[in-house]
């Protein structure tokens, strides 16, 4: 395990050296952070990570490419299906292997209603100070329908394996897109509740304005994306600057469209979260509508009993509810990948605490933890 990093030369009498976490062994994954405190004032902060060793990259390398799914949807375990998209669109790139049209607009409706799922999560989860976590419980109840929906679709409501190479595993049931028309209309009114409940509420102002700034320009450095990098002005979203599925036409059409801020604060981050669920919610409508007007055909293409990836190298990122998910794949022609390296949003995002939190006193730590939206599974990769 590795050892505190934070330098003690040269530390005033008055500073404290305080290690945040690692939790239980048990928990899905952890966080420590190294602080440097004079009094309640944050002078250096380091986040370490790797207390979950999980070496998913060297493990994707023993296993084909069906079996790679169930490693790629298990880094962010809240996005567990746009974490399995970013492979198989780099394999069927390489393959040169278009899916059939209604397996695009499948992927793109779920695609969302797990961005919306990702976001009411955090969302509910954030730390308002002087509440009883009543948003919590609303963003479970909020979630439970859409939950219902997924497990209906897939099989699965959390490591949901619906993908597959040339499409989905399985087409959706009958009857379930008027079903998510239903639940997607009524979580409407349960995010604005939220929403009103975290955004709305006094504590949250006083605890989020002006905390936790971060500049455009720690943005490029850091490699930050997703709603951390969109709430301090940078604009990139792959969805639309390199639009894959049904992003190129739900952009055009008008239904999808940027979510920033100019701030960079722990406000803003949340702003922009919620302000992304609203329009993922109208991007699920636009994807029923698409599917709904298609004729029947398949979902997937028939695929060889053992499917090998031909030699060569392909990157393919996408748009993850918490920013870019990536995958480099390179190939020698055989079942298994010979390198797959993954990049993750989570991994970076995180990174910037070391220049966020100097200059924080200690109880704005949770507002801003809070607005950073990682998941650590995406950090130890």
């Amino acid at each position: 395990m590795r050892e505190l990093t934070v330098a003690t030369s040269g530390l005033a009498d008055a500073d404290l050296v305080v290690t945040l976490g690692p939790y239980h062994p048990s928990t899905p994954g952890v966080l420590r952070l190294a602080l440097v405190l004079d009094g309640d004032r944050i002078e250096r902060a380091e986040p370490i990570v790797g207390h979950l060793h999980r070496g998913a990259e060297k493990l994707f390398e023993v296993r084909d490419y069906r079996q790679a799914l169930a490693l790629a949807n298990r880094h962010d375990w809240l996005s567990a299906f746009g974490s399995e998209l970013g492979i198989v669109l780099a394999v069927e790139r390489m393959l040169g292997l278009p899916p059939p049209e209604r397996a695009v607009w499948a992927r793109t409706l779920l695609a969302e209603l797990t961005r919306v799922l990702s976001h009411l999560l955090f969302l509910g989860a954030f730390p308002v100070p002087g509440t009883d976590g009543s948003s919590a419980r609303a963003a479970v109840r909020a979630r439970e329908p859409l939950l219902d929906l997924l497990e209906r679709a897939t099989g699965g409501r959390m490591h949901v394996m619906a993908n597959q190479v040339g499409g989905l595993r399985q087409d959706l049931p009958a009857g379930w897109t008027q079903a998510t028309r239903e639940v997607v209309a009524a979580t409407r009114g349960r995010l604005a509740d939220l929403t009103d409940a975290v955004l709305g509420h006094p504590s949250t102002d006083a605890a989020t304005r002006g905390v936790g700034v971060i500049s455009a320009e720690q943005v490029g450095q850091f490699g930050l994306s997703g709603p951390v990098a969109r709430a301090s002005g940078v604009v990139l979203d792959l969805r639309l600057d390199d639009p894959c599925l049904g992003y190129g036409e739900l952009a055009a059409a008008g239904v999808l469209r940027r979510v920033t801020r100019e701030a960079g604060d722990a406000q803003a981050r949340l702003q922009v979260l919620a302000e992304q669920a609203v329009v993922a919610l109208g991007l699920v409508d636009a994807c029923l509508d698409r599917l709904d007007a298609l004729p029947p055909g398949p979902i997937n293409v028939k695929l060889p009993k053992v499917l090998r990836a031909p030699e060569g190298q392909v990157y393919a990122w996408t748009e993850n509810p918490l920013g870019i998910n990536g995958y480099y794949l390179v190939s020698r022609g055989e079942k298994t990948p010979w390198r797959l390296k993954l990049r993750t949003a989570s991994f970076n995002n995180v990174q910037v605490l070391r220049e966020v939190l100097p200059g924080c006193h200690l109880g704005d730590l949770a507002p801003v933890l809070g607005s950073l939206f990682f998941v650590v599974g995406d950090l130890d990769k």
